[in-house]
């Protein structure tokens, strides 16, 4: 008997077959309102890809990536005490974060000399591991002290995997200012390289930091244009001193910000490696390996229910790894609420160790090669950010286009759209709009008060470069807020802001809306007061005074609301509700249920925010005086 494999049985599969059956499933609904998404850059992501053949490119040196912890701890001994728990617990590389660098979130490193560094990096043996500086505006000076550093110790500079993160177009876009013109920033940033590599220097001297971009709400072509037309603005200033190409090149190095969207991510880093290729070529220049550094997001990070965050970050840590990223930076889960804890920092560094030794995430270069979702995000992403490349580039370059804000702008466009986005819920955060837990217990960080850093910046004294900065933005800050408000409440009253859930008929019927009205309002902070249903408007109007309750919400079946929502919102009236609102957007019935007294309908994708904001408002109204 002869062996048929079991795919011959079958028709072979293709797109039409496909579009075919969903036809059939879709009965007739729009094919891209339901099957296809979109980037916040508007780029197409469908349901479905074929096999795609795997796009040659540069890509990373093989091996793993390094795990990098951060030490921004202001009190130097206790900052030693972590880089030295962090190295002796699996990572290989350290990211020194200093005060007044926008990274620092209000703490950081506060070393000030050559013998504060070293104490920082006490028993650090530095030619084992890779460093990388991120000081802000006094990212020369810092550099500086590194190199003060290696004399001090007797080491030599070019045993050391440096990277020294002098980056004053990215202190430019976070703060709004610098402290010269570029015409002279330009010259001092080639001297400082001239005078580095003198001294043995054989690193990566500037950083070309898409975190800002990511920040304030860019889109990932965005933040990649950004990067590259910043990484460009060096390569220009070396070589205009004198700097040969080749060399300059290898002085430039690219962190990107990761987050929890693992094909975005994927394909944003993959992207990255694509479009420097093809600066080295317009260069003239042989493509190489560049050093690409990842930081988890800041703006995915939550202050509500942080557990969540480690699930971000993992996911996000896990995409930059396959992406290509050399060096991964997860930042601890409670990093939005203060300095992390050893405990925090454990997980971070341990989450990496994971991916890395048990999941074996680096064992294969590129694994999204071929894959024909990874490649066509990835071509997408690699064609709209050399077109947003090409823009900043039209504008003067990117300091030009940061002083009269024309980036700004456009970023502050995308950012308001994915804040309406976030407020209707269309981009969900777990924990903080979706899934609230108002019995949630407050988690451990360290108790530090936050370091005021002196305004400095040591890349000038003349005439300054100023701009309007970039806001960093969280996406779950307006949900915090209610949150807060509903705490503070709480604190003074001894009870949260609560919502009567008006059941209609049994829990069958009202069970789903009910669930869902209960998730809305608990994520502002809005305890909901549920029951086994009514059919009698008076006994549900009874019920709701003995409540307690301020506000009101009818929840049913749309078969329900037809017979019973008018007759039940007139008695919750009468019965002294100040806000009604009703679960669904039953629209035969808006007129009447408005005029029986219902002032809102709480629905999928309605602006959550807003209309949690004035719930909260009229649920923590003082009663009027009888």
């Amino acid at each position: 008997m002869e062996d048929t494999k079991l795919a011959d049985l079958f028709e072979p599969a293709d797109r039409a077959r496909w579009l075919g059956l969903v036809d059939s499933v879709l009965k007739g609904a729009d094919f891209e309102k339901r099957l296809v998404s979109r980037t916040s850059d508007g780029l197409r992501i469908e349901p479905l890809y074929p096999r795609a053949d795997p796009t040659v490119q540069p890509f990373r040196e093989p091996g793993p990536w390094r795990v990098s912890q951060r030490v921004d701890h202001p009190e130097i001994a206790v900052a030693n005490a972590q880089a030295m728990t962090d190295l002796e617990g699996g990572a290989d590389a350290l990211a020194l974060v200093f005060a007044g660098s926008p990274a620092a979130r209000g703490y950081g490193l506060t070393a000030q000399s050559v013998e504060d560094l070293d104490a920082v990096l006490k028993g650090v043996m530095l030619p084992l591991i890779a460093l990388r500086l991120d000081a802000g505006a006094r990212g020369l000076e810092v550099a500086g002290l590194v190199k003060a550093l290696a004399a001090h110790r007797g080491e030599d500079l070019s045993s050391y995997d440096l990277d020294l993160g002098i980056d004053p177009v990215g202190t430019l876009a976070a703060t709004g200012s610098l402290g010269a013109v570029w015409s002279e920033i330009a010259p001092r940033l080639a001297a400082t390289v001239s005078d580095l590599e003198a001294a043995g220097f054989s690193g990566r001297a500037f950083l070309a930091d898409g975190r800002p971009y990511h920040e304030a709400g860019a889109g990932e072509a965005v933040e990649l244009g950004a990067v590259l037309a910043t990484a460009v603005t060096y390569l220009r200033a070396l070589e205009a001193a004198g700097h040969d190409l080749a060399t300059a090149r290898d002085r430039i190095a690219v962190l990107l910000a990761a987050d929890a969207d693992e094909f975005v991510t994927v394909a944003k880093f993959r992207a990255l490696r694509r479009l420097w290729a093809r600066i080295e070529q317009a260069c003239g220049l042989e493509p190489k390996p560049l050093r690409l550094h990842a930081e988890t997001a800041w703006r995915m990070m939550t202050r509500r229910d942080p557990f969540v965050n480690i699930l971000r970050t993992g996911m996000a840590a896990a995409s930059s790894g396959m992406g290509g990223a050399d060096a991964v930076t997860v930042l601890p889960y409670t990093q939005a609420l203060g300095l992390p804890d050893a405990f925090a920092r454990r997980v971070a560094r341990n989450s990496q160790i994971v991916l890395l030794e048990e999941s074996h995430l680096a064992r294969v270069a590129d694994p999204a090669a071929g894959a024909g979702g990874f490649e066509a995000l990835t071509d997408q992403l690699a064609e709209a950010a050399w077109a947003a490349f090409q823009a900043i580039e039209a504008e003067g370059g990117i300091v030009a286009s940061l002083s009269v804000g024309k980036l700004q702008r456009r970023i502050e466009v995308t950012r308001e759209a994915r804040a309406k986005a976030v407020a209707t819920r269309r981009e969900p955060l777990t924990g903080a709009s979706e899934f609230p837990n108002l019995a949630e217990k407050p988690v451990t960080v360290l108790d530090v008060k936050p370091v005021t850093a002196a305004p400095s910046s040591n890349f000038g004294s003349g005439s300054a470069v100023a701009c309007d900065a970039l806001p960093a933005v969280r996406l779950a800050e307006p949900f915090e807020a209610l949150r807060d408000a509903s705490d503070a409440y709480l604190a003074k009253t001894g009870r949260r802001p609560a919502v009567f859930l008006a059941n209609l008929g049994s829990v069958s019927a009202f069970n789903a809306r009910a669930t869902f009205a209960a998730n809305a309002f608990a994520a502002g902070g809005i305890e909901a007061l549920s029951n086994d249903g009514f059919t009698d408007p008076a006994a549900l109007a009874a019920a709701f005074r003995d409540s307690g309750a301020a506000l009101v919400c009818i929840c049913s079946t749309d078969a329900i609301y037809a017979e019973q929502a008018v007759p039940a919102a007139e008695a919750l009236k009468q019965a002294g509700a100040g806000t009604i609102y009703l679960a669904g957007k039953p629209t035969d019935l808006l007129d009447p249920l408005k005029a029986a007294g219902v002032d809102a309908f709480l629905h999928v994708g309605c602006d959550l925010v807003a209309l949690l904001t004035g719930a909260l408002r009229a649920a923590m109204r003082p009663p009027a005086a009888s």
